[in-house]
């Protein structure tokens, strides 16, 4: 897949830079020659990530905490000062779910929406601004497949997936006049760690690999498609494997979505 030119020399922002799907993408943009901040909680990872990347010296690290983004402001005139422009925001950061609707507390509810919709669409606001100052602009929004149909023990991440797809659809109509483009991406069953640090009913990390993600496609795969859609500025990308199947009997064949999908594992 040839996307390199695309990215040459682009500012592009990633949250969720220190594992998964995440690390994969600094790693391959960096290989094409783009300029990366690296966010994340985990500052001394993002430095080690960043350490390895080519041209390492043109890449900034930027610690941000999805869940309580009150340095956003500062954090975002520090980029400026050192880039003096952001091209492509990569909102990917995020946390997932491994319990029941029932069981899940109010207060875990909450976190997840907080992490996963509000913290990301107050970054979206942050840059929103440069990119109409600038007439140009991207954003490449990680949601889910779980964003197209709810699952087992996925209630509060499905939710938050979902809201950001209407959110982000909103703004991309709203925004095309000033060239300002959205694509949003939805990965399916993908070989990254993040059945680890998705949380219980009462908040504490899963910390298991489940088989889905085990056997889930290749990271490096499931980038290279993801970098490819936004090269080409497309609306939407689904990722995976047999998993998206369901996607399109949910759509077309609803009745047998129904039959099929609630004897699918959650893990």
């Amino acid at each position: 897949m040839n996307y390199s030119d695309y990215f040459q020399n682009k500012v592009i922002w990633i949250t969720g830079a220190s594992s998964g799907i995440g690390e994969e993408l600094a790693i391959q943009l960096a290989r094409a020659g783009a300029k990366l901040i690296l966010s994340g909680r985990n500052e001394e990872k993002l430095h080690d990530i960043q350490e390895k990347m080519e041209n390492h010296n043109q890449h900034y690290v930027a610690p941000f905490d999805l869940a309580n983004p009150s340095n956003l402001s500062e954090l975002t005139s520090e980029i400026l000062d050192f880039y003096e422009r952001i091209d492509i925001l990569i909102n990917n950061g995020g946390v997932s779910q491994r319990a029941s609707a029932n069981d899940t507390t109010m207060e875990v509810n909450r976190q997840l929406m907080e992490v996963n919709f509000f913290g990301n669409i107050a970054l979206a606001k942050a840059v929103l601004p440069i990119f109409r100052k600038q007439k140009s602009g991207q954003f490449l929004i990680v949601s889910s497949i779980a964003g197209k149909f709810g699952f087992h023990l996925r209630s509060i991440y499905s939710a938050s997936k979902a809201a950001l797809v209407g959110y982000y659809e909103s703004l991309a109509m709203e925004e095309a006049a000033n060239g300002i483009c959205v694509t949003i991406a939805f990965p399916g069953k993908i070989n990254t760690p993040i059945s680890q640090s998705a949380l219980t009913a009462e908040g504490q990390a899963h910390g298991l690999m489940d088989h889905n993600q085990a056997t889930g496609m290749p990271v490096d795969e499931c980038v290279e498609q993801m970098l490819l859609a936004l090269s080409k500025k497309k609306r939407e990308v689904l990722i995976g494997r047999k998993e998206l199947i369901a996607v399109y009997l949910k759509r077309f064949l609803p009745k047998l979505f129904w039959r099929i999908i609630p004897k699918q594992s959650a893990t």
